[in-house]
């Protein structure tokens, strides 16, 4: 499904090496419904990772319940979590490569071609 990073600093320095934009995926992987879907409907679809080949640093940023995950993993994702203030799940958050916030988002109806899309306009804002 793409090429997700889980280390947010391995990931700025690909995107200050790339100039690519980072996204952000605040997930609760195996117990959000709206998640799940948002994997299922976008994330997982040619469209979407066409798009972000070219364009962005994949970050994903997962608050499982039954995944087992480092102590280090916790606590880089519960710090992201709380630098974003972030609510629910899932929240994604675009940061340019000098991690200044260029737009949040979550999950968005109408498919990976529509949130492609969506995700332009909020980068273009800028």
């Amino acid at each position: 499904m793409g090429n997700w990073e889980t280390s947010y600093s391995t990931a700025i320095a690909k995107a200050k090496k790339s100039g690519k934009k980072l996204l952000l995926d605040f997930t609760g992987s195996d117990w959000c419904g709206w998640c799940v879907r948002l994997d299922n409907e976008v994330f997982s679809k040619k469209e979407f990772q066409n798009y972000a080949k070219d364009n962005l640093i994949l970050v994903k940023l997962d608050f499982p319940r039954s995944i087992k995950q480092s102590n280090e993993l916790k606590k880089q994702n519960k710090s992201l979590a709380n630098k974003f203030g972030i609510k629910g799940y899932p929240t994604i958050i675009l940061l340019d490569n000098n991690e200044k916030l260029l737009g949040q988002t979550g999950y968005q109806k109408g498919g990976a071609v529509k949130y492609v899309q969506h995700l332009i306009g909020l980068i273009g804002k800028q």
